[in-house]
């Protein structure tokens, strides 16, 4: 079978620079900088690179490393990636504005079932709330004649509404939300490392504790669609970048010959050259040979 995941729909934007505000009640959230210009790209162009560098942030939270450092390296990642798009990959669908209110599957963020949909697009717009209206079904919206996100709103005029408003400068992520949706990844990571590499065979309480932990690793899915093109193609919808990379995740830890690993050393994230390798550089192979 050929790959399934060889057309996508996974355009995104980043602007030039972000910074951390922080709101009213004292939250923090990232957003970027005013004037800061927005760059549409293809994530599954650095795909290695896009996991790592969330899995890097991962590992710095599993660490406890210095808030101060995180939020850096949070900022760095949305600078070279974007945000998230946490806003589209929560509800059980990114059109969600076309409903009347807005619904949740089970996740660690919100645990409320339904929101008002006015309620729930205040979560992501701390400073300054768009111009958005809604009566039942239909809504509309505005924006303050910025001719740049004027322009964003033509180029992604056929993806849900939500997710272009998740474009907007005014549009944050709060790093709570951010450090939890990193440490659950990481989590992923470890929990494979642990379940499958430990030297001692685990018992069967712990092995079952392993398995409950990855199945509670739950959250919506990428859609996809049907496309006649040259010949009928399986089109993958990625309306966040969150879920994007959720995906990527899965896929390099299941991989066969250049598989997501945990350096035996050193316990940073790495991809493998090969399946066998064991540490994430030269350096970290002769320490641990050096290691008494």
């Amino acid at each position: 079978m050929k790959n399934p995941f060889e057309h996508t729909s996974a355009s995104w934007v980043r602007y030039s620079d972000y910074e951390w505000k922080k709101n009213a009640d004292g939250d923090w959230y990232l957003l970027p900088v005013k004037g800061a210009a927005p760059m549409p790209y293809d994530p599954m162009e650095d795909k290695e690179g896009l996991v790592l560098a969330a899995m890097e942030i991962g590992w710095k939270l599993f660490r406890k490393l210095p808030e101060k450092e995180i939020m850096a390296a949070m900022r760095e990642f949305a600078c070279k990636y974007g945000l998230l798009g946490i806003m589209t990959a929560l509800p059980t669908t990114a059109n969600f504005i076309t409903y009347e209110k807005v619904y949740f599957p089970k996740n660690d963020l919100i645990r409320v079932e339904v929101m008002e949909t006015l309620d729930y697009l205040s979560l992501f717009y701390p400073f300054h709330i768009p111009d958005f209206k809604k009566q039942g079904i239909e809504s509309s919206w505005t924006i303050d004649g910025d001719s740049t996100e004027q322009a964003l709103i033509f180029t992604y005029q056929s993806e849900p509404q939500a997710m272009v408003m998740s474009f907007m400068r005014d549009y944050g992520e709060p790093y709570n939300w951010l450090a939890a949706v990193f440490k659950d990844w990481a989590f992923t990571l470890f929990t494979t490392t642990f379940y499958y590499e430990r030297t001692d065979s685990p018992d069967a309480e712990t092995r079952t504790l392993y398995e409950r932990g990855m199945a509670a690793f739950e959250d919506n899915a990428p859609t996809y669609h049907l496309e006649l093109r040259d010949k009928p193609t399986l089109v993958w919808d990625f309306h966040s970048l969150l879920l994007n990379i959720k995906l990527l995740i899965f896929l390099a830890l299941t991989d066969a010959n250049t598989p997501l690993k945990v350096c035996r050393k050193c316990g940073r994230p790495f991809i493998a050259a090969k399946p066998v390798d064991k540490y994430c550089s030269e350096d970290c192979r002769g320490k641990h040979k050096k290691a008494p």
